[in-house]
């Protein structure tokens, strides 16, 4: 196969995937979730390198939660999604219940650390 073939294979697949969303809502909603994603874990990893750095815990709490909140809840639910199908109950459990832990960290980066 040749190169030019991979790529145009390539772009099929994307073009597919495009098609498969439905139109521009569902569009921007994974184009909002990457977005998410990533900012997410920039915060993160930000947060980790001011504990490195400052070697205090509340930075490291409130970065983990900042982490779970954004970033983490999306993984989870997707890691959830991909091992159980669509059953709503578990997603919903896992996302929530992955914020829940996220906001529990940034309260005890508050409170307590």
């Amino acid at each position: 196969m040749s190169e030019h073939t991979s790529t145009s294979a390539g772009a099929d697949s994307l073009a597919e995937l495009v098609g498969q969303l439905g139109g521009p809502v569902e569009y921007a909603t994974v184009v909002v979730t990457a977005a998410v994603l990533v900012l997410g874990a920039y915060v993160g990893y930000q947060a980790y390198r001011g504990y490195r750095r400052n070697d205090n815990r509340a930075v490291l709490f409130l970065g983990a939660g900042l982490f779970l909140a954004t970033t983490g809840r999306q993984l989870a639910s997707i890691g959830a999604l991909l091992a159980v199908g669509e059953v709503p109950l578990v997603l919903l459990s896992v996302f929530f219940g992955v914020s829940i832990a996220g906001l529990a960290s940034v309260l005890y980066a508050f409170l307590g650390a």
